[in-house]
């Protein structure tokens, strides 16, 4: 009788081992971030890594940047809380969360640093990039690394026209055009878009229904050299805020580099108490 409860122990032991395995094994703040979905619209489900960690490594990542690890942004919520009315695609300017998060975006493409590479390889920053045909064409490939981090291309039209002075059959052709082109070259059809200058108008929205786009994204903030330009009066961050920044090199930026921009970029947010957080998580 002995015999078979030490037994039984024994088996207790080895199963709660075992569970403990399973508990602990897959993806935690340290993994891998995976590669963006090889086909067809955007899940929605979060690929890219948390920005920053306490580890020594990560901590060693971003001192090579001159910043600290910012604090992992909460899950994402299991509904997304951008709404569209029915047959309507939705502006949006922020995300709705009491969660102290914002989104940063990059548009154009125009500046092509090997560098701004490197740091988001180290930072592991999520943010969602806007691309325009014309501007990034002479070199599809530099994005492609970006991508693989988890972070997202969309839509910024073929030729960064002003939406507003567009008929609606062009303002299709700008957006709808780029969306084929887009999901050519990098394997997933953008589901996101945002207007050149921020300017559109119903056209601009019925358009980019027709081409199948969930969202019309502008912003709250916008991210000069060293300095953020901020639509509110109150000259601070908000919870949801969506950060506007460019694809810019030292000619646009007074000398400056687009690394050193985005460092500026990242300073702001982390002293005002803000983390990162996926853009696409959310819309």
């Amino acid at each position: 009788m002995g015999w078979l409860v030490r037994k039984k122990a024994v088996g207790a032991a080895v199963f709660g081992l075992l569970m403990v395995a399973g508990c602990s094994s897959g993806g935690g703040s340290g993994s891998t971030p995976s590669a963006a979905t090889p086909s067809g619209k955007d899940s929605g489900t979060s690929s890219s890594a948390s920005p920053g960690t306490d580890t020594a490594g990560a901590e060693a990542a971003y001192r090579k940047w001159g910043l600290k690890p910012f604090a992992a942004p909460p899950a994402p919520p299991a509904e997304k809380p951008v709404k569209a009315k029915p047959g309507e695609v939705p502006v949006v300017s922020d995300i709705p969360t009491k969660e102290k998060i914002v989104f940063v975006t990059f548009d154009d493409g125009a500046e092509k640093d090997p560098k701004f590479v490197e740091m988001m390889k180290d930072l592991k920053i999520p943010f969602t990039m806007f691309l325009t045909d014309d501007i990034i064409r002479n070199d599809y490939g530099y994005f492609k690394p970006l991508q693989e981090l988890g972070n997202s291309i969309e839509n910024h039209t073929l030729s960064h026209p002003n939406m507003r002075t567009l008929g609606e059959a062009a303002q299709k052709n700008e957006i709808c055009t780029q969306e084929q082109k887009l999901g050519k070259e990098y394997g997933k059809t953008p589901r996101l878009f945002r207007p050149p200058y921020g300017n559109w108008n119903e056209n601009t929205r019925t358009a980019a229904k027709s081409c199948d786009l969930q969202a019309i994204v502008l912003w709250r903030e916008s991210m000069q050299i060293t300095n953020m330009q901020y639509q509110r009066g109150d000259k601070k961050l908000h919870p949801g805020d969506i950060i506007l920044a460019h694809f810019r090199g030292p000619k646009e930026l007074k000398g400056a580099s687009m690394t050193e921009m985005t460092a500026n970029m990242l300073r702001h947010i982390q002293e005002q108490g803000f983390t990162v957080a996926r853009l696409e998580d959310y819309v």
